[in-house]
């Protein structure tokens, strides 16, 4: 039987009067996101339409899901909300704080051992406030949800980037930070500017070597890394229905790499299949029964033009193997030729070290079974291996299953390192070098989702690129960024010509699923005798402090960087070996900006103090000048925050007193992390004044006293000469954020609301 069986029916029940109130509302037939967004409107039953792209609005969502990295502040902050139980059903789930070395056996004692204290808190906070407790080694937070707690029709947030995966099994799953899942756990709205929907129509059908992880590469070129901001994708088409629910879910975790607020596909056989699969008929028969309600109106789905508000078309019989990258998972490129080409033109190493196989994108059973049938045909057809392979399965059920069929000992055959069930190198979990800074110029395949410069050693030299696990097997054994298992042969150890068949693989395990221990922990009845300590001295853990408010009056502001191009929340808050101070805001906070490019002299971590005219590290420079009691600014590109959804990379320079942040344009998440933190979070209104930014500036505040919705603010830059320059800068800023930024943060004003001390 499913996890909260009672509160999916009740969805259910109450489904078919939203929508059909909401389409009248609207007047005309309804897409599947806009179903399930009207149906989970705060005011319950729907009393007015909404502008896609223009109306903030208030949503009840169904459930919660935090990984143990962003979960340790989430909790640290619900802590302070006043409340004795989480008011909608929430998991922590432990799988970023373990790290791939030696194997999953010894990886998982040492991470057991150096995060002792991490994982006990958690399990105490989950224990004390109801929320259940996935211990380390369960699985990647993502397959584990799919497999668990996701179903059609509903509507979560989680504290990762990646929390759309669920979109696999119909739902709205939107990534989030900790403060707005603090919001949904204490019983208050959750609010989001109302989407603007994009519609993918996949016809033909995906065979040989092409997989679903070939269609979002392809969705990716087309839409570019932040094409897809603001926006949830929808996908629909006989292409869509014939795919597995794993498939559409590896398409969904990717769309945060496109900025989409999340993806989606209605339901269908194939995610009835996996429900029963996972052993959740009653889920199955319960959506059965209201199933006109889980996808979108047929009108449009037929005439598509004119309910999206874009709509692009994918032939998949016309689609071919992908790679993406590097260093962004938007640049593709077709298999074989067209990778020797521009390998040559860019300098990227063809000879490829490392194939890994994992992820939450593609650690499925039936990801692990058709990159497998490439491993037996290695072994069969006596091809020597030519770069290490890793493999991450995606939950302790599919390890146990896939050990049970065989599968993970083909890959063992081959002299593949197992690691656990666990994000590892996905996330910069991976002990590849003693020094990864020094470390040399490489190339590697993966199956992740993210390709970002020292993103998974932590070496900038590292080429990554994203493909599927079937091509990441292939291009592992044969150790050539441009090998092409469609058209080349390979010399075998008896020196002869041979070449891969295509993959094959299993949607779902013949013999069924089957566990010993999928490392859940239930929370008890009553919580209120858990008691939860911190040391005062921990490294690792520390209690919050309230954020003081701002205020309205900012004059003399110093710059404390202006970033340079990219700059992604991995440039912001590095993950990898800070991973270990997630739940220690002062001790994290040494990593802020220090991955960000200064425009001045094209160096990182490596900024100038207006205070002495020395330069120095971004958190010391910062530091001093919160000692000072200076207010300072930092200025950005184009979708400035883009990737995690980490809120560190917001409560990092507002604990050091960072006031505003200046951009051209801003990744969803963390705009939205900025506000909840009560900062400024403002946009260029002419994007040519970011030129206009000098080193040793200035910044005077003129109307903040006015701050209102919908109204510019006026900023005076006072530059070192003398001279002046005043700008205009936008904002999104509603009335309720607003009162966040007037309160402190949003936690401030939730503990005000709440009464607590």
């Amino acid at each position: 039987m499913a996890f909260d069986i009672e509160m999916i029916k009740g969805v259910y029940a109450r489904m078919a009067e939203r929508v059909d109130t909401a389409r009248d509302l609207v007047g005309r037939p309804l897409t599947l996101s806009e179903k399930i967004l009207y149906s989970h409107l705060w005011e319950g039953t729907p009393s007015k339409p909404f502008e896609r792209g223009e109306d903030y609005v208030d949503f009840a969502p169904d459930r919660i899901a935090c990984q143990d990295a962003t979960a340790q502040m989430a909790l640290l902050q619900f802590m302070q909300a006043g409340k004795h139980k989480v008011a909608v059903p929430t998991t922590v789930h432990c799988d970023h704080l373990i790290q791939a070395k030696e194997g999953a056996g010894k990886d998982l004692l040492r991470a057991n051992d150096v995060s002792k204290e991490v994982f006990d808190f958690l399990e105490s906070v989950s224990n004390k406030y109801g929320i259940g407790f996935w211990k380390p080694g369960a699985g990647i937070i993502h397959q584990v949800v799919l497999e668990n707690y996701a179903f059609p029709g509903g509507m979560m947030i989680g504290t990762d980037s990646h929390t759309v995966n669920a979109g696999g099994l119909g739902m709205i799953a939107i990534g989030v930070g900790g403060a707005d899942a603090v919001d949904v756990m204490a019983g208050m709205a959750w609010e989001l500017k109302f989407p603007k929907l994009i519609g993918v129509k996949l016809t033909g059908k995906l065979s040989g070597w092409t997989a679903p992880k070939d269609v979002i590469l392809r969705v990716a070129e087309i839409l570019t890394a932040k094409g897809g901001t603001g926006a949830v994708v929808e996908y629909f088409g006989p292409g869509a229905t014939a795919m597995s629910c794993t498939g559409k879910g590896t398409i969904c975790n990717m769309g945060a790499e496109i900025g989409a607020t999340t993806s989606t596909f209605g339901y269908d056989e194939s995610m009835e299949r996996y429900l029963r699969a996972t052993e959740r008929a009653d889920v199955a028969d319960a959506a059965n029964q209201v199933k006109e309600h889980l996808t979108a109106d047929a009108e449009v789905y037929a005439n598509p033009e004119q309910y999206f508000d874009q709509v692009i078309e994918i032939n998949l019989s016309e689609l071919g193997p992908l790679l993406n990258g590097p260093f962004t998972p938007d640049i593709s490129t077709s298999v074989g030729t067209a990778m020797t080409d521009r390998a040559q033109k860019n300098d990227w190493p063809l000879q490829v070290e490392w194939g890994l196989i994992g992820s939450c994108t593609n650690s499925s059973y039936e990801d692990l079974s058709r990159a497998s049938s490439i491993a037996q045909q290695a072994l069969d057809k006596g091809i020597k291996m030519n770069a290490e392979l890793g493999i991450n399965p995606g939950s302790e059920q599919v390890r146990y299953t896939a050990e049970r069929d065989g599968i993970l000992q083909v890959f063992e055959n081959l002299d593949a390192r197992i690691f656990t069930n666990a994000c590892g190198p996905c996330i910069g979990q991976w002990a590849r070098y003693s020094d990864p800074k020094n470390a040399p110029k490489n190339s590697i395949v993966h199956s992740f989702n993210r390709n970002f410069a020292k993103r998974a050693d932590g070496n900038p030299n590292t080429h990554a690129f994203v493909a599927s696990p079937e091509l990441t097997a292939a291009i592992a054994i044969a150790g050539r960024l441009d090998f092409n298992p469609l058209t080349d042969s390979l010399i075998n150890e008896e020196g002869q010509e041979v070449m891969f068949e295509e993959p094959t693989g299993w949607e779902l395990p013949p013999k069924g699923f089957d566990v010993k221990d999928n490392g859940f922990i239930a929370p008890v009845e009553d919580g209120s005798s858990v008691v939860i300590t911190v040391n005062p001295t921990s490294e690792r853990l520390e209690l919050l402090t309230p954020f003081t408010p701002i205020g309205n009056e900012i004059n003399g502001a110093k710059l404390l960087i202006k970033a340079f191009g990219k700059c992604t929340t991995d440039h912001i808050s590095m993950a990898g070996p800070w991973l270990r101070f997630r739940g220690h805001l002062d001790n994290i906070s040494n990593n802020c900006l220090i991955g960000a490019v200064n425009a001045y002299n094209k160096k990182t971590n490596f900024v100038k103090s207006q205070l002495d005219g020395e330069y120095g590290g971004v958190p010391d420079t910062q530091r001093a000048y919160k000692a000072a009691g200076i207010h300072t600014i930092v200025v950005g590109d184009h979708n400035y925050g883009e990737g995690s959804s980490r809120e560190h990379a917001a409560m990092e320079p507002r604990h050091l007193g960072v006031a505003a942040v200046i951009v051209k344009s801003f990744a969803r998440i963390h705009e939205t992390n900025l506000k909840k933190q009560g900062m400024l979070g403002l946009t260029f209104a002419n994007e040519a004044d970011y030129d206009l930014i000098q080193e040793d500036d200035t910044f005077n505040f003129v109307d903040l006293n006015e701050f209102a919705p919908e109204k510019p603010l006026t900023i005076e830059i006072v530059h070192a000469d003398g001279t002046k320059n005043t700008i205009k800068v936008n904002h999104t800023y509603n009335q309720s954020q607003i009162d966040w930024y007037n309160e402190g943060s949003a936690l401030n004003l939730i503990k005000r609301e709440n009464g607590a001390a």
